[in-house]
């Protein structure tokens, strides 16, 4: 009978390698659940193996099982984390088939709550190089939420009007933002709802303010 390659993973047996080599299509391979040798490099740390699919055999990092979870949502330590995520370009904002990223996943088990910091922090640190960050929160999609209020800007260290807008800010809409964009749940469904009825909120208070109401002459 010929070895089973995921218990070789598991067990990290130095069979395993020449086995892949003899045929690297076992390399990419998945069981009827969609767990792949990535899957049990990653869970069971085995950090030079991981390197060994991704780099030598070219397996997908973001290879997804038949929970739409990839190898960095069964990962834990943080050392497992930083190869995939630091070295082989694992995507942190994947989201399983229950909307959970690996973060929120790992966050809510709550049996690794240091690799679910490490992934706070990657994802802050993410958000901070890219165009639609929140308060160190990556809004993934434009089409998310609605348009911001007409003169109003939202970036990641300040909520600020814009050069159109001279007049300030209203101090209760900055203070509920700023921690709406600090909830651990900001991209789930909840999360998302409140920040478009929050924006939504903002620019109906606008409409009021700017509408020039008069009584009715008969």
């Amino acid at each position: 009978m010929s070895a089973n390659p995921f218990i070789l993973a598991a067990d990290n047996s130095p069979a395993l390698l020449p086995l892949l080599r003899e045929n690297p299509a076992v390399a990419a391979q998945q069981d009827e659940h969609g767990y792949s040798l990535i899957h049990a490099a990653a869970s069971y740390n085995h950090l030079d193996l991981l390197r060994a699919l991704i780099q030598e055999f070219k397996v997908d990092v973001n290879l997804r099982d038949e929970d739409e979870e990839t190898a960095l949502f069964v990962v834990e330590t943080v050392d497992a984390a930083k190869v995939l995520v630091e070295e082989l370009g694992a995507e942190l904002m994947i989201k399983g088939s229950d909307g959970y990223n690996a973060r929120q996943r790992i966050a809510e088990e709550g049996e690794f709550p240091e690799v679910a910091e490490y992934l706070r922090l990657k994802e802050a640190e993410q958000a901070r190089d890219l165009p639609n960050g929140v308060n160190g929160e990556t809004i993934q999609d434009s089409s998310d939420v609605p348009p911001l209020p007409e003169g109003l800007n939202i970036s990641v260290s300040t909520i600020s009007p814009t050069e159109d807008n001279e007049d300030e800010v209203d101090p209760e809409f900055r203070r509920r933002i700023e921690e709406l964009a600090q909830r651990g749940d900001f991209h789930s469904e909840e999360g998302q709802a409140a920040l478009r009825q929050l924006v939504q909120d903002a620019i109906a208070d606008e409409n009021l303010t700017g509408r020039n109401v008069r009584p009715r002459q008969d």
